[in-house]
């Protein structure tokens, strides 16, 4: 019998570590969204993390199989809400591809101005974020007028604001009227001397680059192992754009770069996105140009079997009243077919993958949802850092609840 075996056991227990255990959310303000995760903490270093996601689960798969295809369209707006207008417009086009439906080129010079507004927007919500969460709050409040302005231009072309629901399958409801023209006109004259004072205030600041860089990081490798996309995959060093590599609505007609990053880290997510703002205000410019030189007044392929009429014609012609009703009522039968179609939403490649089996509703939908991938990597990205550091990483890949849990 060994008579030290008591003392050897008590110094045994005395080296172990003494973890604790932190629910960060799912209801708590620094994780933007209805997201639990628990934290195994060594002091205010983070051991282990465990996501808990699906709080907002609301199965929009499954309710857009029991709608007509019009209908579906309120269903996008929901997953990113922070750019609603590129959601939308990703379905359209995925049964535009499946009816064989071919789109004006003013149409598709139309919806490249309304999805690229649409992404200033996603990442002006994104960055100033950032800034917010490393406590500069100043820049947060002052970005935030450009946000409301685009907001506005949206209100002025579809009557809404967040959740926009528009367009329509072969185009748009509706021509843009002048009045949002000239609030865009304002916007690009406006909005670049606001974004150069943001820029200042945080790019080159010491404060923010320290809490920043190094912050979340993950290689390339990582990112595509986890089949990362749009700007968190781009800051990691992987130059993958939809836009340029599969194109869409004319896209291949616009001359534009696309931004990079080298660490993967939480500064260069916010570098990429700063970026890509300018960019998409270089496109929305090209696009004027290219709307100008097409004859005015076109807004949708009128196809009359699959495009709302417009309005003055429902109110005076029975044949656009009859196919306003089937429209309108879903009894437009869709084509049989398989169809996958992606446009590049504000975070990163949003798919939708579509069977028709010819009946009036889809038979399957899957919507691929850039958040609800990324957000696997985030207990790694995580581990080993502090708890604040937990919170800005997490706001630099923009995750977004609605299209997470979807």
């Amino acid at each position: 019998m060994n008579v030290n075996q008591p003392v050897i056991e008590q110094e045994e227990k005395a080296e172990e570590k003494q973890y604790s255990y932190l629910n960060l959310g799912p209801t708590h303000p620094a994780t933007h969204g209805i997201f639990q995760n628990v934290l195994k903490m060594d002091g205010e270093i983070i051991v282990e993390a465990e996501p808990t996601i699906g709080y907002i689960h609301r199965a929009f798969e499954k309710l857009a199989e029991r709608r007509p295809f019009y209908q579906i369209t309120p269903l996008t707006d929901r997953m990113n809400y922070c750019s609603s207008p590129i959601n939308n417009m990703g379905w359209h086009m995925t049964v535009e591809k499946l009816i064989g439906l071919e789109i004006p080129k003013r149409v598709q010079y139309l919806r490249v101005i309304i999805m690229e507004l649409a992404r200033i927007s996603d990442h002006i919500i994104c960055n100033t974020i950032i800034g917010q969460d490393t406590g500069a709050t100043t820049g947060f409040l002052y970005l935030f007028q450009m946000r409301e302005k685009i907001y506005e231009i949206f209100e002025e072309i579809c009557g809404a604001r967040l959740t926009t629901n528009i367009g329509r399958i072969g185009g748009l409801e509706r021509d843009i009227p002048q009045k949002a023209w000239d609030k865009i006109d304002k916007f690009l004259v406006e909005f670049p001397v606001a974004f150069k004072e943001f820029t200042s205030l945080l790019e080159r600041n010491r404060i923010f680059m320290d809490r920043t860089i190094g912050c979340g990081p993950i290689s390339a490798e990582r990112a595509l192992s986890y089949s990362f996309s749009g700007p968190n995959l781009r800051a990691a060093g992987v130059d993958y754009d939809v836009r340029v590599m599969t194109p869409y609505s004319s896209y291949e007609e616009f001359d534009f770069i696309i931004p990079v990053g080298s660490n993967g880290d939480t500064y260069d997510r916010f570098m990429v996105r700063q970026e890509e703002m300018w960019q998409s205000l270089s496109i929305i410019k090209q696009a004027i140009e290219k709307v100008k030189k097409e004859p005015a007044g076109i807004f949708s392929a009128r196809t009359p079997e699959f495009c709302l009429p417009p309005k003055e014609e429902v109110y005076n012609d029975m044949e656009a009243l009859i196919y306003h009703f089937k429209i309108v009522m879903g009894e437009t039968e869709i084509p049989k077919g398989e169809v996958y179609h992606c446009v590049e939403g504000g975070n990163g490649e949003l798919g939708f993958y579509l069977i028709s089996d010819g009946g009036r509703t889809p038979y399957r939908l899957q919507f691929r949802r850039p958040c609800f991938i990324y957000y696997q990597a985030y207990p790694e990205m995580i581990k080993g850092s502090m708890l604040s550091d937990a919170v800005i990483t997490m706001s630099s890949m923009n995750v977004i609840a609605g299209e997470l849990d979807a």
